[in-house]
């Protein structure tokens, strides 16, 4: 896709996602409100712009990695005088899916186009380019981006422009409960008097395997939690979640249940890993802790 790529939100996932970008040979515009974070980048071949309209303006394609839909809102709404005629923004951020359908219409309505494609993979997918990109939009604009999108993950389209959303609000829906349930086993092997790492590779490769249990398992087992992703963003994709699912008239009992969980962990540790979901859980259960290893926050 030969066309110039404007990149707005240079945070802890959009720093490696536009190295990609640029490693594949793509002529990357960054912008972000801090303009130090998007500095950082020019090293690595992109260009950096001081202010939002020179970031979109004469960009074909225009992706956003911003922290929620309120703020993927606000940067749309400022940038939208100076987009281009028929631009395609796509927006890789985590918001609603009602967020979503808004912006579509928004664009649509003024002659762009738009895409969300949210991701699932945290910072060292991002860095390998192997991120899961779950995309909602036509089929003609998903045909147009997807090999942009393929330098940072492998891109699949789930339906209509909101649908990227409700995939990864699915995908959060089974980290979510899926982190918390792996700190449990942790923590109840070492109190009924079993070794909570041998156990762990014991249950490695049996129905229990998952990408959490080796990932996050292993930062509980180390007390690692410094943030790949923050215990706050988790909490607002649960939050979007419940969102979803009353707009679709359904109950989903055990998200609310963890969602409780972390609107009690995001109140002492709102910018550690999610793996810090052990720490709620050693906080109800006083003298229980997993491992000798000092906890790393920072």
């Amino acid at each position: 896709m030969a066309t110039r790529i404007a990149f707005l939100g240079i945070g802890l996932m959009g720093d490696p996602m536009v190295r990609r970008l640029l490693a594949a040979g793509h002529a990357v515009t960054v912008w972000n409100r801090t303009t130090a974070k998007a500095q950082a980048l020019a090293a690595a071949g992109a260009e950096v712009a001081l202010d939002l309209a020179t970031a979109v303006r004469g960009a074909g394609l225009v992706i956003s990695m911003l922290e929620a839909g309120p703020v993927v809102g606000a940067v749309l709404q400022d940038a939208l005088p100076a987009l281009a005629p028929h631009a395609l923004w796509v927006d890789m951020s985590s918001t609603r899916q009602s967020e979503a359908q808004a912006f579509h219409a928004l664009l649509t309505a003024h002659g762009q186009r738009f895409i969300d494609a949210p991701v699932s993979g945290g910072v060292g997918g991002a860095a390998a380019g192997t991120l899961a990109i779950m995309a909602g939009g036509t089929e003609a604009d998903f045909a147009e981006v997807a090999p942009v999108l393929q330098a940072m993950g492998r891109p699949t389209l789930v339906g209509p422009a909101g649908s990227g959303q409700v995939a990864k609000l699915c995908n959060q829906l089974i980290v979510g409960a899926t982190i918390n349930i792996v700190a449990e086993a942790l923590l109840l092997a070492q109190a009924a008097g079993a070794d909570p790492a041998a156990m762990r590779a014991a249950i490695r490769g049996g129905f229990a395997e998952s990408k959490i249990l080796d990932v996050h398992g292993q930062r509980m087992l180390e007390r690692n939690f410094v943030a790949g992703g923050q215990v706050k963003t988790q909490l607002k994709d649960q939050q979007n979640i419940l969102a979803a699912a009353s707009a679709a008239g359904l109950q989903l009992p055990f998200t609310e249940l963890v969602t409780q969980r972390y609107q009690t962990l995001v109140e002492s540790v709102p910018q550690a890993d999610h793996a810090a979901a052990l720490l709620g859980l050693e906080a109800l259960n006083p003298g229980q802790r997993l491992g000798t290893a000092p906890d790393r926050l920072a």
